[in-house]
């Protein structure tokens, strides 16, 4: 299931006349499902398509209903499989095929388009694509500034960042999961490596929250694993979840910022802790009342600072950034992912278990 929200930060401002006080999180403390747009057939989704109304409660605890306010269908993704043989002179191909959970929502200038892909390989990805218009400040005629792009006379389109986070709630064949993180390494000259041109993936558990705070490493191909070191496969493999991140830059504010201090979670771009049956909410019990954010705040809310976990909770975080603003097209086509591929789930051996089951709550901020 998805809990879906969002919240803005603008810590990147033109100190003198931009609003640098607005940081809005849109998902943890007013909630997008409420902004949820009625979509329409041709428009908004296409194909055959199944249509999901959804019934909220307003401000005085009266029932109201969005109609056709998710949408369900299933559309061609690209090739999935294909090889040539030479030798006989023969082609085959397969096409992939995924099904798509989305839906639309409009906050104030901005629009959220929120996917859900599922895959036939077990793979799962979550997509946003943001579009809107930008928001904008006044300037004094013939001004310009560092800190936005000039969209209209007088009119600047401030650089900030939007932060999407992802929480998962990792059952990967079982409750007993260990994360792990896993660079690609080059292996020193020696008798087994003679050319020098080895290399292997290293792969070393997380035990600890102190270690589990971590970011992303394109030089080293760097991703994570989830996986049930209590369960192997016919071939003796642990079944796992591979995190494969995307790339994305933290928050350009300074450490010290109070948009920093507000929401610590995007000073990283992962954060793991242990599961407590107790922790009901992302950055502790309701109303949030702690200032550290989604991913610190469940470190030091009373409970030891430091702990091993067995079962782990995943705080992914991707960013779209939007600090280069370029007018109205410059929120076309801006989308953040978290990609979860399946690795080595299936398992030949009789009575085995269903495959992993994922719950996963965005915490969205943008």
């Amino acid at each position: 299931m998805a809990c879906l929200g969002s919240r803005t930060l603008y810590p990147l401002r033109r100190p003198a006349s931009v609003p640098g006080f607005r940081n809005a999180f849109d998902a943890g403390e007013f909630g997008l499902g409420i902004l949820a747009n009625s979509l329409e057939l041709g428009c908004d989704c296409l194909g055959e398509i199944r249509y999901l109304d959804v019934d909220l409660a307003d401000g005085n605890g009266e029932p109201y209903a969005i109609r056709q306010a998710i949408c369900l269908h299933e559309e061609d993704a690209g090739l999935l499989w294909k090889h040539y043989d030479g030798n006989l002179g023969t082609t085959e191909t397969r096409r992939s095929r995924r099904l798509v959970i989305s839906f639309i929502l409009t906050a104030d200038n901005y629009e959220y388009a929120i996917y859900w892909y599922f895959y036939q390989d077990g793979s799962i990805e979550f997509e946003v694509k943001l579009t809107g218009i930008v928001l904008t400040t006044a300037l004094p005629p013939g001004e310009t500034s560092e800190y936005g792009t000039l969209v209209a006379p007088q009119t600047l389109a401030a650089h900030h960042q939007h932060f999407l986070s992802m929480r998962l709630d990792m059952a990967v064949d079982g409750l007993s999961n260990t994360v792990y993180e896993v660079d690609t390494e080059a292996v020193p000259p020696g008798p087994g490596n003679r050319l020098s041109n080895a290399f292997r993936p290293v792969r070393r558990p997380l035990r600890r929250e102190s270690e589990a705070q971590r970011v992303i490493d394109p030089s080293r191909a760097r991703y994570w694993l989830v996986g049930n070191p209590g369960i192997r496969t016919g071939l003796g493999h642990e079944p796992a979840y591979k995190l494969v991140p995307s790339a994305s830059a933290l928050a350009f504010s300074h450490p010290d910022s109070s948009a920093n201090q507000r929401a610590k979670f995007a000073t990283k771009h992962l954060w793991v802790t242990p599961y407590s049956p107790g922790e009901r909410y992302p950055a502790g019990d309701y109303p949030n009342q702690h200032p550290g954010g989604c991913g610190a705040a469940r470190v030091d809310q009373g409970r030891p600072p430091d702990r091993e976990y067995r079962r782990g909770d995943v705080v992914h975080r991707g960013q779209p950034s939007r600090h280069q603003a370029r007018g109205l097209a410059g929120h076309a086509r801006r989308t953040g992912r978290v990609h979860a591929e399946a690795r080595r789930l299936l398992r030949s051996e009789p009575g085995a278990r269903r495959g992993p089951r994922l719950i996963c709550a965005l915490l969205a901020v943008r």
